[in-house]
């Protein structure tokens, strides 16, 4: 899931397609996370276990890139904790354990269209709430994300979707954009990489409280499995491994890279392509199947969260 995208300082040396391509790289890693990380929870990891092991070890890794980089943004001004306390926890930390709960309730890729409505709550809090000036394109784009998802859960039906796990994608979407609003405020006052570090750090903190580390499940990543029955039998700590790794830090790095050549703008409409890819790849390896309609509506969906992501 690629809730890590952090604006850069625009640069002037801009290489519009390096930047698309480098971001539909991460795109791509982040929408095999979905799958790598459904794998894990059907072979028995709680999804707040696996949340609690994303996020600790991802900020990990994220600690030895500040040490290597930039040291003296690890010094925490007193007027950050509260604020940074909320970005980790309610930002980073509910955003991954809602993910978890909905695509091990629901297909992958129709959990990243309801969770990628979040530019569109972002749009509406800022035309609301705090009362800036936002295009009227931001009703069309609400109007469209309605259709779209009315759509993929097949209402007429009786909601053919998993109620909890639609729910958990729609709680996901406002966690989401409570990270992209307080990520925008506090980038203003140190760099992406640090910021990202300190919000994992919280995130980590949250579920150390209350989960402590002496009761994880370690056996859980006991089991082998090719993915999808394809390829090499994996160990269960690979796919971990991937998801820290691969399915966060590495796109993480490569979303900030792709900003050095896009604008933010550029940037989200080529991050759409993440659902499309996630949904594809559990087609492959999980046999996740949509029908044509559905397919159709999150076409639509996806028209609506790009009209979102250029209303302001």
């Amino acid at each position: 899931m690629s809730s890590l995208e952090t604006p850069l300082v625009t640069q002037v040396d801009r290489r519009p397609l390096l930047g698309y391509l480098t971001y539909l790289v991460a795109a791509t890693l982040f929408a095999l996370n979905g799958t790598v990380s459904k794998v894990q929870m059907l072979h028995g990891i709680p999804w707040y276990r696996l949340s609690q092991l994303r996020v600790t070890a991802a900020f990990v890794v994220l600690v030895i890139v500040v040490l290597v980089v930039n040291r003296s943004a690890f010094r925490l001004h007193r007027s950050e904790v509260v604020r940074m306390a909320v970005y980790g926890i309610l930002g980073i930390a509910t955003t991954q354990s809602l993910y978890f709960v909905s695509i091990l309730r629901l297909p992958v890729g129709v959990s990243l269209l309801f969770e990628f409505t979040a530019p569109i709550m972002v749009a509406l809090w800022f035309r609301f709430v705090m009362r800036e000036p936002v295009r009227d394109r931001v009703f069309g784009a609400l109007l469209l994300a309605f259709l779209g998802l009315a759509m993929v859960a097949q209402v007429w039906q009786g909601l053919t979707l998993d109620l909890i796990g639609v729910v958990a994608a729609l709680g996901a979407a406002a966690a989401l954009a409570l990270y992209y609003i307080e990520g925008e405020k506090l980038v203003t006052q140190r760099d992406p990489i640090s910021l990202t570090m300190w919000g994992f750090g919280f995130a980590a903190g949250f579920w150390a409280l209350l989960l402590p580390w002496w009761n994880f499940p370690w056996e859980t990543l006991s089991f082998t499995e090719s993915l999808g029955g394809y390829g090499p039998a994996f160990p269960g700590w690979a796919y971990s491994a991937y998801m820290v790794v691969l399915g966060t830090v590495v796109p993480f790095a490569l979303v900030l890279q792709s900003l050095r050549h896009l604008r933010a703008t550029q940037a989200s409409v080529v991050g759409m392509t993440e659902p499309v890819i996630a949904s594809a790849i559990a087609w492959v390896f999980l046999s996740e199947v949509l029908s044509p309609l559905q397919i159709v509506g999150g076409i639509v969906v996806l028209i609506g969260i790009v009209l979102a992501e250029t209303s302001r």
